[in-house]
C-alpha cells in the first residue's frame, strides 16, 4: 500500500503476472481499498445511493421521529441486511490490517532481528494489540455514555435489549467483521498448514461468541465480558512484543502482572455470567422463543449460553495451568543437570536459529 500496485517478486526483481496469486497477496491492501472506493463512490449518485448505503450505513433504525423532541437518541436493531455491513467492514478490516503491517510492524521488524517463527508471532501480537486497544477505547466510550455500571441489574433489566445506539451497533459490526477477515488473511499472510488450525479455531470461537451476543440481543453483558477478555489479552500481547524487542526486564514484570490478572479475569467473567444468566434473566424468563419481539430468554438458551461461557473459561484456565507447569519443568531442567567439563562444539547458523525458538517463553501460551 502507499506505493501503488507492485508487480515484481521481492528479492528477485522479476515481473509478477497480473491476477496471479503472488500479485494478489502483494497488493491485497490496495485491491481491498479499490473495492471500498466502489461503494463510497456509489453514495455520490442518486441511483446507486440506496444500494451503496446498505453496505456502509447501519439499517433497522427503530427511532420514531418526534417533532417536539428533535434530539431523540437514535436506536437500531439487527436484521439480515447487516450481512452487507459485515462484508463491507470485513474489507475495511483487511485494509487496516495491511496498513498496520506495512507502516508499523514492518518498520519495527527492520530494527530487531528475529527468526521467522518469532517474526510471525511478533506480527500476530502487533495486529491483535491494535485491535484490542481500539475495541477497549470504543467500549469505554459506550460504558460512559450509556451508564453501564449504574447498577448490576442494568445487565438484565429491560431484556431484550434490541435498541442499540449507533456506536454500540457499529462496535459489534466491527467485532464480527474483524474475526471474519481473519480467514482471508490466512491466504494473504501465507500461513503454514500446521499453523492454520490453531488460527482458524481461535478466530471461529471469537466469531461465534460475537455473533451469539449480537443475534441474541445480549449486548450489555456481552460487551462487559468482551472488554474484560480484551484487557487481559492486551496485557499479554503487549508483554510479548516487549519480549521480542529485547526489553526483558519490563516484559518479565508485565508477564507476572498478566499471570495474576488472568486468573482474576476468569473468576470475574464466571461470577458475572452466573449472576446475569442464572439469577438476573430468570426473573423475566419465557416458555418459548418469541421471534417477533426478539426475545430469547428461555431456560434452554440461558443455560446454553452459561455453559458455553463456563466451558471457554475452563478451557482457557486449563491451558494457562498447563503452560505454567510446563514452564516450571523447563526452568528446573538446567539446575538438575550435573556439571561436566566438555569442549564447546561450534553450531551452525541454522542450528542456532532453531534452538533459539525452543526457549520456554510466555509467547508459547495460547490465549483464546
Amino acid at each position: 500500500m502507499g506505493s501503488g500496485f507492485r508487480g515484481k517478486r521481492q528479492g528477485t526483481g522479476k515481473a509478477v503476472p497480473y491476477l496471479s496469486h503472488e500479485f494478489v497477496i502483494q497488493n491485497h491492501g490496495d485491491i481491498a481499498t479499490c473495492v471500498c472506493m466502489v461503494f463510497v463512490i456509489g453514495l455520490m449518485f442518486q441511483t446507486s445511493t440506496p444500494l451503496a448505503s446498505t453496505f456502509i450505513v447501519p439499517k433497522y433504525n427503530m427511532t420514531e421521529i418526534n417533532a417536539t423532541e428533535p434530539n431523540n437518541l437514535v436506536l437500531y436493531s439487527n436484521g439480515l441486511k447487516d450481512i452487507c455491513l459485515f462484508f463491507f467492514y470485513t474489507v475495511v478490516a483487511v485494509i487496516f490490517h495491511a496498513i498496520i503491517q506495512e507502516y508499523v510492524l514492518d518498520k519495527l521488524m527492520r530494527k530487531i532481528r528475529l527468526s521467522k517463527t518469532k517474526a510471525n508471532k511478533f506480527n500476530e501480537s502487533g495486529q491483535l494489540l491494535a485491535f484490542y486497544v481500539s475495541s477497549i477505547v470504543c467500549a469505554g466510550y459506550i460504558f460512559k455514555n450509556e451508564n453501564y455500571f449504574q447498577s448490576l441489574s442494568f445487565f438484565w433489566n429491560g431484556y431484550p435489549h434490541i435498541g442499540l445506539t449507533f456506536l454500540t451497533k457499529m462496535f459489534f459490526i466491527m467485532q464480527i467483521s474483524y474475526w471474519l477477515h481473519s480467514y482471508p488473511e490466512l491466504y494473504f499472510q501465507k500461513v503454514k498448514k500446521e499453523d492454520r488450525n490453531s488460527k482458524i479455531t481461535f478466530a471461529s470461537i471469537n466469531l461465534f461468541v460475537c455473533l451469539a451476543i449480537y443475534c441474541l440481543n445480549l449486548t450489555r453483558v456481552g460487551l462487559a465480558l468482551l472488554t474484560i477478555d480484551y484487557l487481559i489479552n492486551t496485557l499479554f500481547h503487549f508483554s510479548r512484543i516487549l519480549y521480542f524487542m529485547g526489553i526483558n526486564k519490563v516484559s518479565k514484570i508485565s508477564f507476572t502482572v498478566y499471570n495474576v490478572f488472568f486468573v482474576i479475569a476468569r473468576l470475574t467473567e464466571i461470577i458475572l455470567s452466573i449472576l446475569v444468566f442464572w439469577f438476573g434473566l430468570s426473573s423475566s424468563s419465557i416458555d418459548s422463543i418469541n421471534f417477533e419481539e426478539s426475545n430469547f430468554n428461555t431456560s434452554l438458551v440461558r443455560v446454553s449460553c452459561l455453559a458455553v461461557i463456563l466451558a471457554l473459561q475452563a478451557l482457557m484456565m486449563w491451558n494457562f495451568v498447563l503452560f505454567q507447569f510446563k514452564r516450571m519443568r523447563e526452568n528446573a531442567k538446567p539446575s538438575a543437570k550435573p556439571k561436566t567439563t566438555t569442549f564447546k562444539k561450534t553450531k551452525s547458523k541454522s542450528e542456532e536459529e532453531s534452538g533459539s525458538d525452543e526457549i520456554a517463553t510466555p509467547e508459547k501460551q495460547k490465549v483464546n
